[in-house]
């Protein structure tokens, strides 16, 4: 099921009848940033958007809204695009299991037609607009960013491939903002402390596994594209840089190869988050454009970002909901049914979980807090019932109504760490976090009368396949 490139992923989105092609002429601003929001406002199964009339680039296709829709997600997966969202995280947790698949290196790509060593000018070569009108300038915000250990340059499993916010700040020059909780952050750490720039490639239009993967919040030494390979089920392929030891994704549109300019920074942002919120200015390092790849007449993708849902909350719901999932079953493999982590990048997660004793989901509560994930995000956990679909809110907030009592379900720690775009944090960083537990109570808790369940009705299962075969028809 592994996509050739970005090309053959719109391709499939085309024939499924999920991508939107939008021939009349438009501006970059504020019509793109616009139709943005505008299609994540239009529900849970959207198009994609492709726009191939783009004033004042000639000939220029931006794509948007790639993956932010579920029918788009389960298409990533070669699912599909019916298939329901509890679906697809069971069967992304069955790859994520299959990890590592070891990659296939190719000798040339085919973002190697046309290079560009001289002269580097962004703003004629990638079709820039801004997605929210509050933004401080043109951002890169869905492109891959490769960087290496400092210390362990041979560890390929330490090599990170992740997605950060770039602000176009000059004809050659990027400010990125490297999150602390991030693997960027570590290695940038590294080279400054000997006084050397960071090596780094960026990779624009790339196939969904690896955007994907590189959205998900593995462990520090676990390769992003071993992981990409486990989703698409054969081996990524990549290909060496022409300027460093990096790897880049064979599939790419348009690479970007430079470094992090070791001591330097510039103000960078206001920026709209996915928390719904401007993150402000920041002093942020500064990337150096040093060569340009790109292939012939690239597509040039972007996302848009805002008051959620957007594209953003599909794109690393499931794959930040099954790292907590497989994280929570390797210390309760007995216990642990599923994890809901979609909601504002896994502010919030809520954990379905079998009891073992009283006050056992409160202890998986502060498990998830300790995840990697858990360390930067999870300011909310829910613990509810194994019967409880954590997918289905309208049974969480049942159980949270029925089962959750204020004075003995209620756990919060204080001063712990968050990522500095909660706007909610103060000090930037540090919150409070809280734990609501609204599972069952069972002994040696006896509190609440809960001894007398609704039993489902014997064919339930059945008319549900029954019901949904004639609204498919």
């Amino acid at each position: 099921m592994a996509y050739k490139d970005f090309r053959d992923f719109l391709n499939t989105l085309h024939k499924e009848g999920q991508l939107l092609t939008v021939t009349d002429e438009v501006q970059p601003d504020p019509d793109l940033g616009s139709a943005g929001q505008a299609i994540s406002n239009l529900g849970d199964q959207t198009p994609g958007l492709l726009f191939t009339n783009i004033y004042g680039y000639n000939n220029a296709k931006v794509a948007l809204n790639v993956m932010g829709s579920w029918s788009n997600h389960a298409l990533m997966m070669g699912l599909p695009k019916s298939t329901p969202v509890k679906e697809q995280f069971f069967e992304f947790a069955r790859r994520y299991e299959k990890f590592p698949v070891k990659v296939k290196r190719e000798e040339t790509a085919p973002f190697h037609e046309c290079e560009i060593k001289d002269d580097i000018n962004l703003f004629d070569l990638l079709p820039l607009f801004r997605l929210n009108q509050g933004d401080g300038g043109y951002y890169l915000d869905k492109a891959c960013v490769i960087s290496r250990d400092q210390h362990d340059k041979e560890n390929f499993g330490k090599q990170n491939v992740g997605i950060y916010r770039m602000q176009v700040k000059g004809k050659d020059r990027l400010g990125i903002q490297p999150v602390p909780q991030h693997d960027i952050a570590i290695h940038l750490k590294q080279a400054e402390e000997k006084g050397e720039n960071l090596p780094v490639s960026i990779a624009l239009g790339c196939e969904p596994a690896i955007v994907t993967a590189a959205a998900t919040p593995l462990h520090y030494d676990q390769s992003e594209y071993e992981m990409a390979g486990a989703i698409q089920g054969e081996p990524y392929r990549i290909v060496k840089s022409q300027l460093s030891d990096l790897d880049v994704p064979w599939g790419a549109e348009v690479i970007l190869e430079g470094e992090i300019l070791a001591g330097e920074r510039e103000y960078e942002g206001p920026f709209g988050e996915f928390t719904g919120h401007y993150s402000g200015g920041r002093s942020m390092p500064v990337i150096k454009i040093n060569r340009v790849y790109h292939r012939k007449d690239p597509i040039f993708e972007s996302l848009y970002i805002g008051m959620p849902w957007t594209e953003t909350d599909y794109l690393i719901g499931i794959n930040t909901s099954v790292p907590l999932y497989q994280q929570l079953k390797e210390a309760y493999p007995e216990e642990i049914e599923a994890v809901n982590a979609m909601y504002t990048h896994g502010l919030v997660a809520i954990v379905s979980t079998k009891s073992r004793y009283g006050g056992f989901a409160k202890a998986v509560g502060m498990r998830a807090l300790t995840t990697p994930h858990g360390l930067g995000y999870c300011k909310l956990v829910i613990l509810v019932d194994e019967d409880v679909d954590p997918f289905n809110l309208p049974q969480v907030m049942w159980a949270l109504s029925t089962k959750m009592h204020p004075k003995h379900d209620v756990i919060t720690v204080p001063n712990l760490s968050v990522l500095p775009l909660d706007p909610g944090s103060e000090p930037a960083g540090i919150t409070d976090k809280m734990i609501l537990d609204a599972t069952t109570p069972v002994a040696p808790e006896t509190r609440g009368h809960y001894s007398q369940p609704l039993d489902t009705p014997l064919e339930t299962e059945k008319w549900e396949k029954i019901l949904t075969n004639m609204m498919q028809k």
